[in-house]
């Protein structure tokens, strides 16, 4: 279940841009930044999810399915999506925040007028596709990339002296 809470997390960061921090957000950044944020996490975290369960859900169901019934699973499924539905819930309240402490209020204008041109609405439409298409290649070549990080710092620890 944590890889669902990294796997949305990444998502949702792949929606942020990069910028300079600053120490907070002006009440005028912040009205914008509620605005971007609404326009930017509508429809997107909806597709999101369903992204995400698309992935998720199927190990998780056919490691219980010959355990419980279909009852017991069809609200184990209602579960994760209310759980996870909150969970993005929750990173969407707190985003405006975030958006407003990084971007100035000239900024986040910006980038409102960018997500409703048409090429941002198409942005806000495709990304969670994307997105999750991104996420999909990570798992198969997680496990590779975890070993091959291991032997690399056993190859440092071995040039230092640290091979036992």
């Amino acid at each position: 279940m944590p890889r669902i809470a990294i796997m949305v997390v990444m998502a949702l960061c792949c929606l942020a841009l990069p910028a300079r921090a600053q120490d907070s957000g002006s009440a005028e950044a912040l009205a914008a930044a509620k605005e971007l944020s609404a326009i930017i996490t509508g429809d997107t975290i909806k597709q999101m999810s369903a992204a995400v369960t698309a992935q998720v859900w199927p190990p998780i169901e056919r490691e219980f399915s010959s355990k419980v019934d279909a009852a017991t699973l069809a609200e184990m499924r209602s579960e994760f999506e209310q759980a996870l539905a909150e969970f993005t819930g929750g990173i969407q309240k707190d985003a405006p925040a975030l958006y407003a402490k990084y971007f100035t209020a000239s900024e986040l204008r910006d980038m409102l007028a960018f997500y409703k041109s048409p090429t941002g609405a198409k942005t806000l439409r495709v990304l969670p596709s994307l997105t999750g298409e991104i996420m999909a290649l990570v798992g198969p070549r997680a496990a590779a990339f975890q070993q091959e990080i291991v032997t690399r710092m056993r190859a440092v620890m071995k040039k230092h002296g640290y091979d036992k």
